[in-house]
């Protein structure tokens, strides 16, 4: 489905970031905020999904994914963003959703698409304010995941 380069993004950056923490203790991991808390919970990670998906939305390169959405489908797609995100970052929501390797096969994501949804995304990151820390984390999260990605240089 076309329509899920809107996710491609936020959805493997927030998936990446919560299953690359370093091993702790069971005293350090009781103490230690997951991201999903660090990032302010479901409301904070609806209101970014929003944003992003406006951003993707407004995009030369990355509008001809969402071009021919009915009002359901969007809505369907932000509530399918918001859950893979809640779940990915340890939230408390579960993501029914395709793998994100079976969602991108065939739409002929380009490098060029990916650089402009990464920018996308740390835009949106900033105007929320991320910390540099849980901000690194969704970012640095990025470079391992985009071979499911792209497939076209």
């Amino acid at each position: 489905m076309k329509r899920s380069i809107l996710i491609f993004v936020f959805l493997y950056v927030c998936a990446g970031a919560a299953y690359s923490q370093p091993a702790m203790s069971s005293k350090e991991a009781s103490q230690e905020k997951t991201l999903y808390q660090r990032l302010g919970g479901y409301d904070a990670i609806a209101a970014v999904s929003d944003d992003f998906i406006g951003r993707l939305a407004k995009e030369k390169l990355l509008s001809r994914f969402v071009v021919g959405l009915s009002v359901n489908s969007q809505k369907r797609l932000r509530q399918h963003l918001v859950d893979f995100l809640c779940n990915a970052t340890g939230g408390p929501c579960l993501y029914l959703g395709r793998d994100m390797k079976t969602a991108h096969t065939g739409l002929g994501i380009t490098e060029a698409d990916w650089k402009e949804g990464v920018d996308d995304l740390v835009a949106t990151l900033d105007k929320f304010k991320v910390p540099d820390n849980e901000k690194s984390e969704v970012l640095g999260a990025i470079s391992g995941l985009k071979k499911d990605i792209v497939e076209k240089p």
